[in-house]
């Protein structure tokens, strides 16, 4: 019998982050450059203080909008015009809004790069918000929340959400706005969002690619002069649970074949000091595909396809979610995996097995994240979203490779609250109720859809 072996890994290749500048330039800008000349290409991504965490009380939504607009038309060109100069320089352009910041990014070939910067100051400093191209935005978006309104994944996340988080908080709102929110929003909200937050202080402007330092800040500075200077004002973000008892939501579709699940609580900012030792824990219990979750509630026993675990990342504590879906009549039966799973990676120590599996694969797949120049400025980014430290990336590896088995206990322990979960399920209520209330993982409630 002819038996293989799996080969032995090489040894670990030593990888360095690009090298970047990082200055402040007199209009209150943040301009961080990094050279990288491997291609003829640059990216240039400016990402300002103006997430979905900051939209008004009741104009849920308008962070989402006013990022999308502004590739709609300026002052001076309308929204096919701006296409189609962007076109002709053979530039790559985005916007939008995530809970943190909003960002355009364009991406060119070095050559064009003073043109494509000059036109992006344009789009920045002197957005025209064209009422039409506001109001078929917000058209497009009340049409995917009717259209998530049918889908039990999309409804299991945004649901999940509101039951979280108390209705205070932004975060238990979806991040582009209800239909409610979003019906209510003008073109008025749009130029009044981005006169309060798109200042030069509240902005970052990330050059990475086939560029010199000195050029880059002389065309930045010229081709934003005319932006309006002073920072945002702060906003406090609220980031409560609803409760600190355990509950369980069904929303009810009726007849469907399956259950869409969610389970968890409210986990942790992004600059936790246990960030590591809790990313390597997530990675054992449901992030990877040979994680616990998934071994169990896929391999075991064939109730899923999938499932998996994550903390969404925040700069406020983001949620803990395991999230999956199964067939109606297991429903209870994976649940209860699911508690016990968690129960298990709080009550015993890892194997060593598992501890190497998912260092090597946190550690692994670092370096080949950052391969192109759209890459490392998202990158480059996150450190300034996010506050972390300029050598961040250089020790991500070693601080992996630094969790131990009792790191992942701790974590665990200090992290993940089984009496606190919020369990979500959007499936056939009458199928299911009773076997889900007869686990007894929280008071029991039955939503329409």
């Amino acid at each position: 019998m002819v038996t293989s072996l799996r080969p032995k890994p090489g040894p670990v290749r030593s990888y360095r982050f690009p090298r970047f500048t990082d200055q402040i330039l007199p209009s209150g800008i943040h301009l961080i450059i990094a050279p990288v000349a491997k291609l003829p290409v640059v990216t240039v991504l400016v990402i300002v203080d103006a997430g979905s965490a900051n939209d008004p009380a009741g104009r849920e939504g308008a962070a989402a909008l006013t990022a999308g607009t502004l590739l709609e038309g300026t002052a001076h060109l309308n929204g096919a015009e701006l296409a189609e100069m962007f076109e002709r320089l053979g530039t790559s352009v985005e916007s939008g809004a995530d809970w943190d910041s909003a960002f355009v990014k364009i991406t060119m070939l070095s050559e064009r790069l003073d043109e494509a910067v000059t036109l992006l100051g344009q789009v920045l400093s002197e957005p025209g918000f064209p009422e039409r191209e506001v109001e078929r935005l917000k058209a497009e978006r009340l049409a995917e929340i009717l259209q998530l309104e049918t889908e039990p994944r999309g409804l299991a996340d945004e649901k999940f959400s509101e039951f979280l988080y108390s209705p205070v908080s932004r975060y238990s709102r979806p991040d582009e706005g209800s239909a409610e929110s979003v019906s209510a929003l003008s073109r008025a909200d749009v130029e009044q969002f981005y006169r309060a937050r798109y200042r030069t202080g509240s902005t970052t402007v990330i050059v990475v690619g086939d560029v010199s330092v000195n050029n880059t800040r002389t065309l930045v500075e010229k081709a934003f002069q005319d932006w309006a200077s002073g920072s945002a004002s702060g906003q406090q973000l609220i980031a409560t649970a609803r409760t600190s008892q355990k509950s369980v939501h069904i929303v009810d579709k009726q007849d469907a074949p399956q259950s869409e699940l969610r389970v968890g609580h409210v986990g942790l900012p992004r600059n936790n000091p246990d960030f590591f030792p809790t990313l390597v824990m997530n990675a054992v219990l449901g992030g990877l595909f040979g994680s616990r979750i998934n071994l169990n509630l896929r391999e075991a026993r064939g109730y899923t396809y999938g499932a998996s675990s994550y903390y969404d990342w925040r700069r406020g504590p983001g949620p803990f979610v395991v999230s999956t879906a199964v067939e109606s009549e297991v429903t209870a039966p994976a649940l209860r995996e699911i508690f016990l799973e968690i129960e298990r990676i709080r009550s015993d120590r890892i194997s060593e097995e598992e501890l190497s599996l998912a260092r090597d694969y946190l550690d692994g797949v670092f370096p080949i994240r950052y391969e192109t120049t759209a890459a490392i400025a998202s990158a480059l980014a996150s450190l300034v979203i996010y506050g972390l430290p300029a050598d961040y990336y250089d020790a991500y590896r070693a601080q992996i490779r630094s969790v131990s088995i009792d790191d992942v206990l701790e974590a665990a322990r200090a992290h993940l609250h089984p009496n606190e979960l919020q369990t979500v399920v959007v499936g056939d209520a009458k199928v299911i109720r009773d076997s889900v209330g007869a686990l007894e993982i929280g008071e029991l409630w039955v939503h329409e859809s």
